[in-house]
């Protein structure tokens, strides 16, 4: 239940991102749809970013194809999509967490940053290092 409650304050913190830069830029519409793409492509990142390492380190002779990443992309996608766009659960979360105290929603605020920026960084990385790999 942790890790659920912990997943849907991860959405709650893009969401009020998104809805955000939306209102400033003018397109505020279809927020939870953005929300849901934009850790679509986080998770996918992420997982690419652990195949890369997996090519790098343990078995370089294993080349993961397109139809691979297409898999792990429906199945990231399905998944959110059940979770949150098909699911209104976590509407209940999101008030839940519009309660919660201005310093806990700050401390969550640089986690959030912090791991989206890890993510972001780590799938540079692994580019980077399958790049010296494959050029050497």
């Amino acid at each position: 239940m942790l890790l659920k409650k912990a997943y849907y304050y991860f959405y709650y913190k893009m969401y009020k991102l998104i809805n955000y830069t939306s209102e400033k830029s003018g397109g505020k519409f279809l927020t939870d749809f953005k929300t849901t793409l934009a850790i679509i492509a986080l998770e996918l990142w992420l997982v690419a970013s652990l195949l890369n390492y997996y090519n790098i380190f343990i078995d370089s002779s294993l080349d993961f194809s397109k139809v691979t990443y297409v898999v792990i992309a429906v199945v990231i996608a399905l998944f959110n999509y059940l979770i949150f766009t098909n699911n209104v659960s976590w509407k209940k979360f999101n008030n839940q967490f519009e309660e919660l105290p201005a310093t806990v929603n700050k401390k969550g605020s640089f986690i959030f940053f912090g791991i989206v920026l890890f993510i972001i960084c780590n799938f540079i990385f692994s580019i980077y290092l399958l790049y010296l790999e494959n050029r050497g």
